[in-house]
């Protein structure tokens, strides 16, 4: 008697044990998830930049009107806020120039001419992507020459500059951009033929430059 109760106790635990294994056998077998593949950065501003530009400019010196061309470098560089469009920077740039002008007084001509210029200018601007619109401003020096009666002075003129942009980056690392200054060299005074001038200088100018950005080493 004791060995049947035995042998049914068993039969019975066996079949519990087996109807769990048989319902996991008819579940659908496990898969990981798929790796999710790392976003790609996105286009950052920040990093050095080296540049050739060229431009025109337009303006008065004293009672003259002057303009001429010019074409030179820059170099600068960038910084992009993390996860933000801001743009903050600092470039200096300097330029060779074939700016002049002339005025003819009682039958006298003066004439104004420059030779270079340059400006060392702090940048901020708001990045869309690749394309940055951006607003400049610092320190301008120009070379300035004052002719009259067969005489001539030249001074270094340190003035302001004021102006802004826009910005493309055509591939990662070369940028194309257009922009406007206005320029203040204040008042130099000259002595020509022992007389001495006071002449102010202040110019408009479209530029237009190309440059390379180097990867940021931060």
């Amino acid at each position: 008697m004791i060995r049947k109760i035995v042998l049914g106790a068993a039969s019975v635990a066996a079949l519990a044990l087996s109807v769990p294994a048989a319902q996991a056998a008819d579940l659908p077998a496990y898969e990981p998830a798929p790796a999710i593949a790392a976003p790609v950065p996105s286009f950052s501003w920040t990093g050095p930049y080296i540049g050739a530009q060229a431009g025109y400019g337009w303006g008065r010196a004293s009672d003259m009107k002057n303009n001429g061309w010019m074409v030179g470098g820059y170099l600068g560089y960038n910084v992009q806020l993390d996860n933000s469009p801001v743009v903050f920077g600092i470039e200096t740039d300097l330029n060779f120039a074939d700016i002049d002008g002339d005025a003819r007084r009682r039958g006298f001509t003066t004439k104004l001419n420059s030779d270079w210029n340059g400006a060392t200018r702090a940048r901020v601007g708001y990045a869309f992507g690749r394309f940055l619109v951006y607003g400049a401003g610092g320190i301008a020096y120009a070379d300035r020459e004052f002719k009259r009666f067969g005489d001539k002075d030249s001074k270094t003129a340190v003035g302001w500059t004021v102006g802004g942009g826009v910005e493309s980056a055509v591939t990662d690392n070369v940028t194309v951009r257009a922009e406007y200054r206005y320029n203040d060299y204040g008042k130099d005074k000259f002595d020509v033929s022992g007389v001495s001038y006071k002449s102010g200088a202040t110019e408009h100018r479209i530029m237009g430059g190309v440059a390379y950005k180097f990867n940021s080493p931060f």
